[in-house]
């Protein structure tokens, strides 16, 4: 119960820090480079592709990390 605690507020903790700093990131999650945005008059279709891969891989290796005891 503990260790489950202490890895909810690391992860709470650095989805804070995230979300104040991450306007000032070089990388920016939502626009990058393989992400897709359609427009067809009033409809507008956003397909986050790069962004959905690159969070995949951050918590898969997260993920490895603490699996790894």
């Amino acid at each position: 119960m503990g260790r489950t605690l202490v890895i909810l507020g690391v992860t709470m903790a650095a989805l804070g820090l995230l979300l104040e700093y991450g306007p000032r990131l070089p990388l920016r999650l939502g626009r990058l480079p393989g992400d897709f945005s359609f427009h067809w008059g009033s409809v507008h279709i956003y397909v986050p592709l790069a962004t959905c891969i690159v969070l995949s891989l951050v918590a898969t290796l997260v993920l490895w990390l603490l699996g790894r005891r």
